[in-house]
């Protein structure tokens, strides 16, 4: 098979590495891919939004599978885009249709869905710049802390958690009036602060069955103990010692199940990977949002884990045959520590020479943010490279992974040093 798989992230590296290892693989392309992805098959530099130069290289290239590592082309349409077109049509897309990828394209949508279908989620109210009175007299209404979500998409960033009433006030209207995420923040979701602690569950669908992949904990805060701002992700710990098969199973029967059968039954198609972001309330899941897709750096933990041949699981979804697939997993844990440029989530360097990365031994790595320039690697982006270990157990995956994480270096490295530290 020729695979085209989209993006160019530390996400994008694990599954081309994983693809890779299938015998069912002819080719595999990558658009744009980075440096990393290379070792795997060929970078295309192609953007993941120019679907008519997409159309064009599947076209011209004979691909018999497009598989989309961002939300961003799903969003957009990339899956609608091939169903409309003669040429295109008969391509699977691994990544559900536009409508259905609202689920991560709209907070105020995944909400609604949620109540809909009686899944589990925070009480909660949206506003737009026409009702921002009422919306900070909801916020008057609510005891501290408060959370606010841009309605859109803002690269993992568009959430606040206010600690303080005055702190909420003016969060929202800086997002209404101010337009502080730009479109992201046309419309605001507040809901209320639900106490527990975080874990990403996943399940791949063919829009009738589903499989449930391993879970993971990722740490989205740039500081250590879960301080300053939000960023695409720190690090990343599977499977979650919470998370034991009780609470797993609350999961399935409370928040997966009815998703990929409130999806259905909304006549929404999805083929693909679903992302639930859940909050362990006292030993019931919540769900504080869905991703259409896998996430990052979750991605980077979790396929690792994964005995299966990834191809054949792909194609049980294009077929619709996944009820005849079954899931297996390695019981090793997977621990997973992302390297930042000096600056990131803000104003960052990009360019900076990458070192040591031939001296790790015995770790994954995934590049994120990383490109070659006159046969130099140098970073290109906020997160760089992604160190993944196994172990017997998390500490021992951990101290792995710091030990090969300390050997790359470029100027202004940074990374968390206690991923792992609330479990």
């Amino acid at each position: 098979m020729k695979i085209l798989l989209l993006g160019s992230g530390g996400r994008e590296h694990a599954l081309a590495w994983k693809i890779s290892q299938s015998p069912l693989l002819g080719k595999l392309f990558i658009a744009p891919g980075n440096a990393g992805t290379s070792q795997f098959g060929d970078n295309v530099p192609l953007s993941v939004n120019d679907f008519a130069g997409i159309r064009k290289f599947v076209l011209e290239t004979g691909i018999d599978m497009l598989v989309v590592g961002p939300e961003d082309p799903l969003v957009k349409g990339i899956h609608d885009f091939f169903l409309a077109d003669n040429e295109l049509k008969k391509i699977p897309v691994i990544g559900p249709t536009a409508a259905a990828a609202r689920l991560e394209g709209s907070k105020d949508f995944a909400k609604q869905f949620m109540v809909r279908h009686g899944i589990p989620t925070a009480a909660y109210e949206t506003f737009d710049p026409s009702t921002l009175k009422e919306g900070l007299e909801f916020i008057r209404s609510l005891k501290p802390p408060y959370v606010l979500k841009a309605d859109g998409l803002a690269a993992g960033k568009g959430v606040v958690i206010c600690q303080s009433e005055e702190e909420a006030l003016d969060e929202l209207t800086a997002m209404l009036k101010d337009a502080k995420f730009g479109q992201a923040s046309a419309r605001v979701v507040v809901e209320e602060f639900l106490s527990g602690i975080e874990c990403s569950c996943f399940v791949i669908t063919d829009g009738n069955s589903y499989l449930v992949l391993p879970e993971a904990k990722d740490y989205k805060k740039i500081g250590e103990g879960d301080t300053g701002p939000n960023t695409g992700g720190m690090g990343s710990v599977s499977p979650v010692s919470f998370a034991d098969e009780a609470f797993l199973k609350k999961v399935e029967e409370r928040i997966l199940k009815p998703t990929v059968e409130g999806l259905k039954n909304d006549g929404l198609d999805y083929t693909g990977f679903i992302f639930a972001g859940l909050m362990n309330v006292k030993g019931d899941p919540f769900v504080i949002e869905y991703n259409c897709r896998l996430g990052d750096p979750e991605t980077e933990s979790v396929i690792p884990r994964i005995k299966n041949d990834l191809i054949e699981l792909l194609v049980a979804v294009a077929e619709r045959k996944l009820d005849i697939q079954t899931i297996q997993i390695d019981p090793h844990v997977c621990a997973t520590v992302m390297l930042v440029s000096r600056g990131y989530p803000d104003a960052y360097e990009k360019g900076k020479t990458i070192s040591g990365e031939k001296k790790v031994e015995g770790s994954l790595v995934f590049h994120a943010g990383t490109a070659i320039k006159q046969g130099e690697l140098i970073t290109n982006g906020g997160r760089v490279i992604a160190v993944t270990s196994f172990g017997k157990s998390m500490h021992e995956a951990l101290a792995l992974t710091y030990s090969n994480a300390e050997k790359i270096e470029f100027e202004g490295r940074y990374y968390r040093k206690d991923i792992g530290f609330d479990l």
